[in-house]
């Protein structure tokens, strides 16, 4: 598939579509966040190929930083394990392009996570364009605040790339309304205070959260940050309008590294089952709980 076929398909509207199709399904979705070249670009090629096909409804992908401050352990290893790999942005955008030419995939929707650096070393206006051109449909940039909009959100925005939001239990409030002043694509609601992977939201505080959001925004809701299992990315399904689940699938793929940081030749088919027993969860949460019972019985739970 040619780069003026993927460009057919507006990238600020791939995620308003699916989220679209979820909501005529009446579920929730699945977000699955891995970091670009781990454990090497081929491995990752392999994995990112699968996602769809597996139950992931949005793919985030990380891009590989130094620093990544807001990541708990698990994701800085993956980050630290890409790097070494020879990951580089330049390299990530050309994952995303392998993807869609490869697979044929102009409908699944691919954000980029990760902090302003790299983008800023690799040129703003470069980035935007070439991220667009790759079959990117999003960024998520954590640590560029609202009032930093002209840096990066406005230009990305007039690519066509939708400007994913973080919110807070501590940003709902008066803060509120200038974080969502020019969000797209969707609300990223992180359920917990404090860095990824390391603790589980509570349902309650974060159903309480999502109705106040709501409150404010047409856009959709997807919470991260300490989702592990079917049954908690189920729990989150069933009051938003995706769970977001990251650490525990990084942390299955280091499980499947041998010694030496290499992939075991079983590492794609073992991540992939925990994306499955995931989307199981999700897709069941509003239906009841035998999707996830099945996925508890088949022993493919992420952990």
């Amino acid at each position: 598939m040619s780069a003026a076929a993927t460009a057919d398909f507006s990238a600020s509207g791939r995620l308003a579509r699916r989220f679209a199709a979820l909501r005529a399904q009446g579920r929730a979705g699945l977000v699955t966040y891995f970091t670009a070249g781990d454990p090497d670009a081929e491995t990752f090629a392999r994995l990112l190929a699968g996602l769809p096909a597996a139950g992931a409804d949005v793919i985030e992908i990380g891009m590989p930083f130094s620093d990544p401050m807001a990541d708990g352990p698990a994701i800085q290893a993956a980050g630290l394990r890409a790097i070494e790999a020879g990951m580089t942005l330049r390299g990530t955008l050309a994952l995303v392009r392998a993807f869609r030419e490869r697979s044929g995939d102009v409908e699944t929707p691919i954000v980029l996570m990760g902090y302003y650096n790299p983008i800023y070393r690799y040129g703003v206006p470069a980035f935007v364009a070439d991220a667009r051109a790759a079959g990117v449909d999003g960024l998520i940039v954590v640590d560029l605040p609202p009032e930093e909009d002209e840096e990066l959100c406005i230009p990305a925005q007039a690519a066509g790339l939708d400007f994913v939001r973080l919110a807070t239990p501590t940003t709902i409030g008066a803060r509120l309304p200038v974080v969502l002043r020019r969000a797209g694509g969707f609300v990223y609601y992180v359920s917990i205070a404090g860095i990824t992977g390391t603790r589980s939201p509570s349902t309650e505080a974060v159903a309480e959260a999502v109705a106040r959001l709501r409150a404010a925004t047409d856009l959709p809701i997807a919470v991260g940050f300490g989702i592990r299992t079917p049954e908690q990315a189920a729990a989150i399904a069933r009051v938003a309008d995706a769970a977001v689940v990251g650490s525990a699938l990084v942390q299955r793929l280091a499980d499947n590294l041998d010694a030496d940081g290499r992939a075991r030749p079983g590492l794609v088919d073992a991540v992939l089952a925990d994306v499955r027993a995931l989307a199981a969860g999700v897709r069941g949460a509003r239906r009841g709980s035998g999707a996830i019972e099945a996925a508890e019985t088949s022993g493919t739970g992420a952990s």
